[in-house]
């Protein structure tokens, strides 16, 4: 009977030693995937304080989830040092962190982080009732969109200059080549039409219209996206880093101002520059701000 009790103890050992062995090669792989994402990371600017791993595996290995033991205000310092990808991650791991982890006051600052130094920002901002998280989500979404839509070009105001391909006339009557200021100015409107400064000299008082073009193929993916004015050359659409856009032929190119200083503008709320203060905008209704389908 001793030998039988003997024998069901060294067993039960055995299986608590290899389940014992089994969680800490888990844990070991765990580590050694955590790392190589943490030096992707890294390498990209981006870094960790600590590891997302779940709560469950905290618990089998003995470990304490931080969240139990730092507490509510401690972690949100430790999360407000985080870069918002790092964050990001951390609403995964259970729903006590997502609880903390998405936190208005902790995305915030993540928001203002992100829109600073934009020259247009999302009309969603606008937008009441959602959160900083979706706010800060859905504009960096938005700053990622390349294709342009009427209300884009209604929003704001352009600068407008030949290239050196134009006619030599045309470039001796732009300020741009003779680096005057202020440039000249045009100005989309919803009805379709285009207007300039009055007393720009190339303009001739003509009427002028615009047209949004895009083409998409069976599978949805866009073949072609441009804006024609008039029947001019086609004008390919290119987003800028800081989320303004540029338009450009091989005769003129457009670029969108900054206008955050004049009320409904989407751009920062800075003093307005010696080049944005000599635009004159049109008296219109903003356009309501739609992401193109």
């Amino acid at each position: 009977m001793e030998v039988v009790a003997l024998a069901a103890a060294a067993e039960e050992e055995g299986r608590r030693k290899r389940g014992k062995s089994r969680r800490m090669k888990e844990w070991n792989r765990w580590i050694v995937k955590e790392s190589v994402v943490n030096k992707e990371e890294e390498d990209e600017g981006s870094f960790s304080i600590f590891p997302s791993f779940p709560s469950s595996c905290c618990s089998a290995l003995g470990l304490q989830n931080p969240l139990e033991v730092l507490g509510f205000d401690l972690m949100m310092k430790i999360l407000g040092s985080l870069d918002a990808r790092s964050v990001a991650l951390s609403l995964l791991v259970s729903h006590g962190w997502n609880s903390i982890a998405s936190a208005d006051h902790l995305w915030g600052s993540k928001c203002e982080e992100l829109l600073l130094g934009k020259a247009h920002l999302p009309r969603l901002l606008h937008t009441q009732g959602l959160s900083k998280l979706a706010v800060y989500s859905l504009s960096v979404t938005d700053g990622k969109r390349d294709r342009i839509g009427r209300a884009d070009l209604c929003d704001h105001a352009w600068e407008f200059h030949f290239t050196k391909a134009a006619p030599e006339y045309w470039r001796n009557l732009d300020p741009y080549w003779q680096g005057k200021k202020p440039l000249m100015h045009r100005y989309f409107h919803p009805d379709g039409s285009q207007t300039a400064d009055p007393d720009d000299q190339v303009w001739g008082g003509h009427e002028c219209c615009y047209t949004v073009v895009t083409s998409l193929l069976g599978n949805g993916q866009i073949r072609e996206h441009y804006v024609r004015i008039n029947r001019w050359l086609q004008l390919d659409v290119h987003r800028k880093q800081d989320w303004g856009w540029e338009m450009s032929n091989d005769i003129f190119s457009y670029s969108s101002i900054a206008d955050g200083y004049r009320e409904g503008g989407t751009g920062e709320q800075d003093d307005p520059s010696d080049l944005a203060s000599n635009v004159k905008y049109p008296n219109l209704p903003l356009c309501v701000y739609t992401t193109p389908a």
